[in-house]
């Protein structure tokens, strides 16, 4: 077999052992791998790049397409980028893989038959870091939710529960809250569901649905979701199978694939040969599947069970009456390739598809454009000079030239007109103009307009949000009270 090219970084605090571990024992199973190093992280940081990776290490990954990183440290304080965020999107790493899985009686868990794989979306979300602080009370974070990028992600968890005869697929979202964003979230899901009818699907609202994971994991079996709850939701899932500690990670994309631990560096236990390279090396597990290397992978992956099942453990699940040998890093891997070869008796053996075909990478597809029309503006205000009447007074004039003052809100609730006394309100307040004609539109012009006539009145408006219709359908919130 010609070995297949990877990008490794060892990463910090216990990266360096448990990357050593690993690598160790993916090559005495047989991987053909053709490593190329680079060095990310903590180092690079402290050499003033911000983003922890050096433009040499992009070509590397170009190159090879398959990124192998251990866990790495971010400095503290502000100026430094996630390292993490900043790769996933620059490759347009969009789908998230985590298994969650149990390995009950050997490692301890109140859910023994627990095998819940959360596909979690990586590019877009929360995680888009568009951050502004707007008045001295109020800050904001915008969710960015696109249709391309939820129908991708809901396409390759179909893809992936196909591929790995997986019986059903839910969707958890926020939408009866977040009506636009989770809302088309749920939506596209739904969509592209129907292509996929040999298998079951469901949505769950998020809170319920997490509720119902953490009791009772066994009611699911792909679950896919927006990232912020995929980012929670997969170390909830991990630790409740047993531990965070031996989950690994695939991060896929059309052009490049990385695959690693999902949790921290541990600088505290860096040096001392005592970290589980149980996650990184379940993360090179499916790089050796995703690179079509599935018999070194089922060696692997299968050595590891039955060296989990005779209970040669590293501290963080060693457990008396369950172990039999506490063993550190470098002392597992040798564990583990002493079993190469061995299957587990009690755990059931991994097998996986040796067809060399993979999960298919749904690509991006834009969407049709609508027919779209601006109806009206929500100019936000800084102010904390007095009530909302007070306001809507020193707003309400700024109409005319075809807009008109309809509704004031804070934080999301109306507060003008008909508010209730006893809402709390901040410096914070979205003032709503609609065109003075119910069915006619709006053009920038007028918004501009509106703008110029805020600042000569002394109007401290922090900015606009265009409020449109697509197809006749409002593409706005409308306030909480309305």
């Amino acid at each position: 077999m010609t070995a297949t090219p990877i990008t490794v970084a060892h990463g910090d605090g216990i990266g360096p052992e448990i990357m050593e571990a690993s690598l160790r024992i993916l090559q005495a199973a047989g991987a053909e791998l053709d490593i190329e190093t680079i060095e990310i992280g903590e180092a690079v940081y402290n050499r003033g790049n911000s983003a922890g990776i050096e433009p040499s290490a992009w070509d590397s990954l170009r190159r090879t397409r398959v990124f192998y990183k251990a866990p790495i440290t971010t400095p503290q304080g502000g100026g430094f980028k996630s390292l993490n965020v900043t790769v996933r999107k620059s490759l347009g790493l969009f789908a998230n893989v985590r298994p969650c899985v149990s390995y009950h009686p050997f490692v301890e868990t109140k859910h023994p038959n627990m095998d819940v794989v959360v596909v979690r979306e990586n590019e877009e979300d929360l995680y888009a870091g568009i951050e502004h602080r707007q008045t001295d009370e109020v800050v904001q974070c915008l969710k960015l939710i696109s249709r391309p990028g939820s129908e991708r992600i809901s396409r390759y968890a179909f893809e992936y529960a196909r591929a790995n005869g997986r019986k059903k697929v839910t969707c958890f979202t926020k939408d009866n809250i977040m009506k636009l964003t989770d809302g088309l979230f749920h939506k596209v899901f739904e969509e592209v569901a129907a292509d996929y009818p040999e298998i079951e699907n469901e949505h769950w609202i998020i809170d319920i649905g997490a509720a119902k994971l953490a009791d009772t994991p066994g009611a699911f079996d792909v679950v896919v979701m927006p990232n912020l709850y995929g980012d929670v939701l997969s170390d909830v899932g991990a630790q409740i199978a047993g531990s965070v500690g031996l989950a690994g990670s695939a991060n896929i994309g059309e052009h490049c694939a990385m695959f690693e631990a999902i949790h921290g560096s541990a600088p505290r236990r860096a040096g001392q040969d005592v970290a589980n390279p149980s996650g990184l090396l379940l993360g090179g597990v499916m790089m050796l599947v995703h690179i079509g290397q599935a018999e070194a992978a089922e060696r692997v992956h299968n050595a590891w069970l039955r060296t989990l099942e005779e209970g040669v453990h590293t501290y963080d699940i060693f457990a008396e009456g369950v172990s039999r040998e506490k063993v550190g890093t470098s002392a597992f891997a040798d564990a583990v390739i002493a079993r190469i070869g061995q299957a587990p008796e009690t755990l059931p053996a991994v097998t996986y598809n040796k067809d060399g075909k993979g999960i298919a990478v749904p690509p991006a597809v834009r969407s049709a454009p609508k027919a779209k029309q601006t109806i009206g503006v929500d100019l936000f205000v800084h102010w904390a000079d007095g009530s909302p009447q007070q306001l809507a007074d020193k707003v309400q004039p700024l109409g005319g030239n075809g807009l008109k003052l309809s509704m004031i809100t804070n934080r999301g609730v109306k507060v003008w007109p008909e508010g209730l006394p006893e809402t709390f309100c901040t410096d914070h307040w979205r003032c709503r103009f609609l065109a003075e004609t119910d069915g006619s539109t709006v053009d920038h012009g007028q918004i501009a307009a509106l703008q110029v006539r805020a600042a000569e009145s002394g109007v401290d408006f922090i900015k606009t949000e265009h409020l449109c219709t697509f197809d006749g359908e409002p593409g706005f919130s409308l306030g909480q009270g309305q």
